[in-house]
């Protein structure tokens, strides 16, 4: 890891910088939902809503975000999505009542997606170290902003729920700046033009179209595993933010350290299909264990906490699965996988909340263990179609032409 810090040019550092913060975005609001719900007069699931018009927006986006890039430039649509985050962040902090935060969360969906998609597909470009590395840079800042949002949500939400969202957008005139500064107007993933049905297109590939279902199911387990539990631990009398924080910070670090150092060295000797299928019956387990231990405090803490080392298996694997599953120009898959795995989040949160109060409280956990072991079906289904990105398309070929070598010695 120190050799891939000290390799990685400063330009890839800024914008993983960045990322850092923009993933702080996604858990930034969780420990101060009670908070909002309670401040504001609004319910739960208008409070999940925040989650919703966010993810949702950001998921539709991603779609454009490589036709976007390929016209106007990697670095000024970095700049661009950098610059509309921070204004809609400044307008959730100045906002009157929840619904203008709705409202504002949908334009920082739009600007995530602008930075989140564009910025992996030019850190796959530009790190030392080939895709592999930039993937697991890239879900490092992932990691650690998904640990690091939680508990600044909850630290700053303890002064008022206002002031996450300000220092939010603080730490995002600093990326932008750094970006601005460091990333070269010359640094362009896009040779030629991406014509904007190209990651629509891209779905009828097999692995590609895959990769985007498995994922899309995935991340509807993943943002119940974010989303609902400080609403089950809010009903037991724990609605503090900073508390709140401090689970989620746990969960994101158990996360990060999962995504970055663990998953790298299974996949030298697994398969990472096999590696998926264990990662989500794993992660299967600990949500139903969360709605087994519903009634209790700690069951509910452990199991949140614990399920951050399946999420990281997941979020590199897939990611990798993503990237190397077809022969897709890089923007055009990033751009496919994230739309795909965000529209997945978007409908999570609020379903949860809808769930809770129709039937009981640990259904939205018995749902999202369902909708992951969806996702594992689809992986074991179609595993045919992800052989590249098993990487056994590779050892057939050079198999048939060790074969086909031999037989000519032969005759």
């Amino acid at each position: 890891m120190n050799k891939l810090v000290s390799r990685q040019p400063a330009a890839v550092w800024a914008v993983a910088f960045a990322c850092v913060v923009s993933f702080m975005g996604i858990g930034l609001v969780d420990p101060i939902l009670p908070s909002i719900a309670e401040k504001l007069h609004a319910t739960q699931t208008q409070s999940e809503l925040l989650f919703t018009t966010y993810l949702a927006l950001t998921g539709v986006a991603m779609f454009f975000t490589s036709w976007v890039s390929s016209r106007i430039g990697t670095k000024r649509t970095l700049l661009i999505g950098l610059a509309v985050v921070v204004v809609f962040a400044l307008g959730c902090a100045v906002a009157p009542s929840v619904a203008p935060i709705i409202g504002f969360r949908a334009g920082w969906g739009i600007g995530n997606a602008l930075f989140i998609s564009t910025a992996l597909a030019a850190m796959v470009s530009a790190a030392v170290g080939g895709s592999a590395k930039a993937i697991v840079l890239y879900e490092t800042a992932l990691g650690v902003g998904m640990a690091v949002g939680p508990l600044t949500g909850g630290l700053l939400g303890s002064i008022t729920w206002r002031a996450p969202f300000l220092g939010t957008a603080t730490l995002m005139v600093v990326g932008l700046i750094a970006i601005s500064v460091l990333l070269k107007n010359g640094h362009n993933v896009h040779p030629e033009p991406v014509r904007v049905s190209a990651p629509f297109k891209a779905l009828r590939d097999p692995g590609m179209g895959t990769m985007g279902v498995a994922a899309f199911f995935y991340n509807m387990a993943f943002f119940t595993t974010l989303a609902f539990p400080p609403f089950a631990l809010a009903r037991l009398g724990v609605d503090d933010a900073i508390t709140i924080g401090l689970v989620f910070f746990g969960w994101g670090a158990c996360l990060a350290v999962s995504a970055v150092f663990v998953a790298p060295r299974l996949t030298q000797f697994m398969r990472r299909t096999s590696v998926l299928i264990a990662a989500e019956a794993a992660l299967a387990v600990f949500l139903i264990g969360a709605a087994v231990f519903v009634e209790s405090v700690l069951g509910i803490i452990i199991c949140v906490i614990l399920a951050g080392i399946p999420l990281g298996l997941l979020n590199t694997v897939l990611t990798e699965c993503s990237m190397e599953a077809s022969d897709l120009p890089r923007p055009v898959a990033s751009s496919t996988y994230s739309g795909c795995r965000f529209l997945g989040g978007a409908i999570a949160p609020p379903l949860c909340t809808y769930l809770a109060g129709v039937t009981t409280v640990w259904m939205p956990f018995l749902y999202g263990a369902g909708m992951i072991l969806v996702s594992a079906a689809i992986i074991a289904v179609r595993r045919s179609a992800l052989a590249r990105a098993d990487g056994t398309l590779e050892s057939d070929l050079e198999l048939s032409e060790d074969v086909a070598e031999g037989l000519e010695a032969v005759a």
